[in-house]
This record gives structure tokens, sequence and C-alpha cells, in this order.
């Protein structure tokens, strides 16, 4: 039996991407290869890009050069780009870059291993198409290996809001939701390999609408479908769009006992006058009533959020409308980014605010933000929460896991194992983590 070859893969940007390059290292799994943790030791190497940061293309064609060396030692080495700038930029990439042998996008990696074995001729393969069958349908796992205790699951990919900054709907296409049962099917068989708790992910995840054998499914439904798998003890989804959160999700928060107390809400602006340029198709009110009603129906929720700064025509009110905001619903987290124009996006072309004063309402806005976090943190202190425990801390005898609210608990003298699911009293609370005690 051939050794199996090796390869590397590196992943950028969001959770979906996680998820993704899971899947094309299963896919890559049917073809012989095995996930290595360096480029080094690689037959193939594929980076997984993201591009919504700033100059995210130039990260790759950096990352890429390193590799040159590789490729002159080992001319046999096959290399990748897969993602969203593969999507956006995939002829540019192979015309910069002569030592990429393949480009795919993010709808057509289930087509990896045709691609690869045609690398392995000599040619060079393009291929982001965004076709119309189910890419999760043609992909074969490998065998049941054990999992660890978390899993992200994709259930909704794609976007049509069209916000003015963004690219998604370029790189990832319209929304499409997968059938139901091929969720439940997936979910069941993470729990059977030790998952406990699942993250269902979407571009706009709070968008589902998956077909049933029953009739057509929401995000709320689904997740009571979810709420019946023995041994998925909890549910999170993200990321939600303000417009998409239905009264029957809002119930399932206040109902769903496996549906944790925490929900990432991107408002991204306080001011209505941004989020019109920003085509968010919400206002500043709507968004905060919405929070009320989350907050009426789930007491102890913790909000997290997006925030974009120095948008374009931001004026000094326009900034202070969002930390008004950011004050009235006190988050527990956020991510907060200064703007940066993306190619082919319609506010690409409009006048920017001044580096400095971006700068500086960043730092302003996220010093809030760490107080309001670490406040809510310090509240913990005292109180009784459920951690399921991922890994070893740092210190012998130390386990590390999430509470119910996402946040990072440690605990000394531990003596759970990984995977289990237990009742921790929080003693302190640190800049990033909560410390505790077993109950």
């Amino acid at each position: 039996m051939a050794d199996p070859k090796k390869l590397y893969i590196k992943t950028y940007g969001c959770q979906m991407n996680v998820y993704d390059s899971e899947r094309m290292a299963e896919a890559m799994g049917g073809s012989g290869y095995e996930e290595v943790g360096s480029p080094d030791e690689a037959d193939m190497i594929l980076l997984n890009t993201c591009h919504i940061r700033e100059k995210a293309a130039e990260k790759v064609y950096s990352e890429l050069g390193r590799f040159k060396g590789l490729k002159a030692e080992n001319p046999d080495l096959k290399i990748g780009v897969a993602g969203c700038v593969a999507q956006a930029e995939g002829e540019e990439i192979m015309r910069r870059q002569p030592l990429v042998d393949l480009v795919v996008g993010p709808q057509a990696y289930h087509r990896l291993p045709e691609m690869e074995a045609k690398t392995r001729e000599g040619e060079k393969v393009l291929d982001t198409d965004m076709p119309e069958e189910d890419k999760f349908e043609h992909l074969k796992s490998r065998p049941k290996a054990k999992r660890g205790p978390t899993a992200f699951l994709t259930v909704q990919e794609g976007c049509d809001k069209f916000c003015a900054f963004c690219v998604v709907p370029y790189t990832r296409g319209a929304e499409v939701s997968r059938p139901v049962d091929r969720i439940l099917t997936e979910a069941r068989d993470l729990v059977e390999r030790g998952v406990r708790e699942i993250t269902l992910l979407g571009q706009n995840v709070n968008a589902y609408h998956g077909a049933g054998s029953d009739g057509d499914y929401t995000l709320a439904r689904l997740i009571w479908a979810l709420n019946d798998i023995e041994g998925l003890e909890r549910i999170r989804f993200t990321t939600s769009h303000p417009n998409d959160m239905s009264d029957d999700l809002i119930s399932a928060h206040g109902e769903c006992e496996k549906l944790m107390p925490y929900l990432h809400l991107p408002v991204q602006s306080g001011s209505d006058k941004i989020l019109k340029r920003m085509n968010r198709s919400h206002d500043r009110d709507s968004y905060l009533r919405l929070v009320e009603r989350i907050r009426t129906a789930r007491p102890d929720i913790l909000f997290s959020g997006d925030f974009i700064v120095g948008f374009p025509e931001e004026s000094d009110q326009d900034f202070e409308d969002t930390m008004d905001l950011i004050r009235q619903v006190n988050y527990g987290q956020a991510f907060s980014f200064k703007y940066s124009s993306r190619p082919g996006t319609p506010a690409a072309e409009r006048a920017l605010v001044p580096a400095d004063v971006a700068d500086a309402r960043l730092q302003e806005l996220q010093a809030l933000i760490t107080q309001q976090q670490r406040a809510r943190q310090d509240a913990m202190v005292g109180q009784e929460v459920g951690v399921l425990f991922e890994k070893p801390g740092r210190r012998d005898g130390q386990m590390v896991g999430k509470s119910d609210h996402l946040h990072a608990v440690y605990v000394d003298d531990c003596p759970s194992q990984i995977g289990d699911l237990r009742r921790v009293r929080i003693i302190e609370s640190g800049p990033n983590s909560l410390a505790g005690v077993l109950i």
C-alpha cells in the first residue's frame, strides 16, 4: 500500500472557511492525502483565503512567495489557492504567481480531487464556477475519526443583501440553504464522533429556509429538530442579519434549552445616515427594538456585534450615534474595524474619511467595547455556569472550556476530561477569560 500523500491547509478568515477546510481535507482524503501541520512536509499546499480584511489578496501573494523555495526543492509539490480571494481574482492569481497549480472557488471545492489529478498531468487548473449542484453531497467523508467536543456545520451560504462595503455576494453567490435531512444526518454523525456542541454557519444564517420532508424549515424549526438529537448538548448559530431575526427564532431563544444565550447580531453603525449609505436596510431604532425583544425572551443573553468606523461620509455626529448605540445595547463582545474599500463594491469609489480620524474613532470605540466586555465578565464572578471542556490548560491539571455565554473558562486541579459538560462557579475575572471551580 502506497504511503499517504501529505496535505497542508492554511485557513484565513471566518468560521465558514474553517468548515470548508475540513471538507476539503475530507475530499482530498479520498485521493490518498492526510493532513500535516507544516508546509515543509507537504506534497500539496492549499491556502483557503478570505477577502473581507484589508489587503487580503496582497497577503496571499506574500504567503505564496514564501513557498518558492519549497517548490524549487520539490518540483512535484502542488500549490493551490481556494476561498474568496480565489473566486475574486482567479485568473490574476494564475497570471501573477506562476508557481500556483490550481485555483478553486468556495462553491467548487468538491471538485478538488479531479483538479489535483489534472495538475499531476502537468495542467494548470482554474475552477471558480458557482454550480447548482450541492457540493456537500459530492463530498465523501474519510473513516469516522473521533472529533473534538465542538464543531461547525454550514447550513446556508451566500448573501442577497448587497451591503455597500461587502464582497460576499460576489464571492459566495446568492443565498442557498441546505436541505434539512442532510443537515440532520451530518449533525448526528458529528455527535456519534464525540461532538457535543454544534455552531450552525451561514453568511446570513438566520435567513435559512431549507426543504424538509414535511415542508419548509426556518432556522428556528431547524434548531428545534437539532434539539431532539440525543447527545447534542449545545446549539449556536452565526452570523445573523437583523432583518432576518424572525418571531419564531426570538421565541426559540427563550424556550429551547440547548440554544445557548449568545447572539452575534452585527449592526455596523449606529447612524441612520451611514446605515442607509451602507445599504443595511434597517435603522438604529429597529435594531434597538429587536435587541429589546430578544432580551425580553432571554434576559441573560450576551450580544456581540460588528462595527465599521470611518465609512465614507461618516461625520463626528455619525460616530457619536454609533457610540450611543453601543452604550444602549451594552455588548459582551464585538468586532470592530476601520473601513477599507473593496474593489467592485458600491462604496469603493467614495471619498474616505482621513486615516488619522478613522484611527482615533476606532481606538475610542474599542475602548468602550473593552470596558463593556470586562464589566460583563466581572459580573460573572460568584455565578454558576455550564462549561464544556475543550482542551488542557497551560498548567498541569488545568482544563479550559467555554461557558454558555462563550466565555473562556479555566479550572485548576480539574478531574474532568475533554468533552465533559460541568457546572462551574466563577471565582475570578481576567482580561479575556474567567477562572472557576467545579461544583
